[in-house]
């Protein structure tokens, strides 16, 4: 990932300050320190499948109108708070960037397919023999 998106990315960014829930004691009640970044994901022009994979990571911090929230507030200081927030931002694009492996389909020989088989026909036999006893079993 280059670092023109990221800047791009933290251009674009609006951050808002709220009176957080998180550590401060008294003065979380009177000072904002509580980062809310909001980065609309459709103005950063990402490519098709990265776009794609930011929009499944995101999940619920994804508005309807493509706005990407992202909120902080484990520091007791605004500027803490702003720094983790925009890290985590370019934690969640660099994930969006990372091209999963492709999974390689598992070949099984011909002595395990059987094997499976047979292992499947007894434990089926097992299952069919189960039942009411009839009178004529006693």
């Amino acid at each position: 990932m280059d670092n023109t998106l990221l800047d791009r990315a933290h251009a674009l960014a609006e951050e808002s300050f709220l009176a957080g829930s998180g550590p401060g004691g008294q003065n979380a009640n009177k000072v904002a320190t509580e980062v809310q970044l909001r980065v609309n994901i459709y103005a950063l022009r990402l490519p098709p499948p990265v776009f794609a994979r930011l929009r499944d990571l995101a999940g619920s911090k994804l508005t309807t109108a493509g706005d990407l929230l992202i909120t902080a507030r484990q520091h007791r200081t605004q500027d803490a708070n702003r720094q983790a927030a925009r890290e985590k931002l370019e934690e969640m694009l660099e994930e969006a960037h990372r091209q999963p492996k492709k999974r390689a389909k598992s070949r099984v020989n011909r002595v395990g397919k059987t094997k499976r088989l047979k292992s499947k026909k007894a434990r089926g036999e097992v299952k069919a023999n189960r039942g009411k006893i009839s009178r004529s079993d006693w």
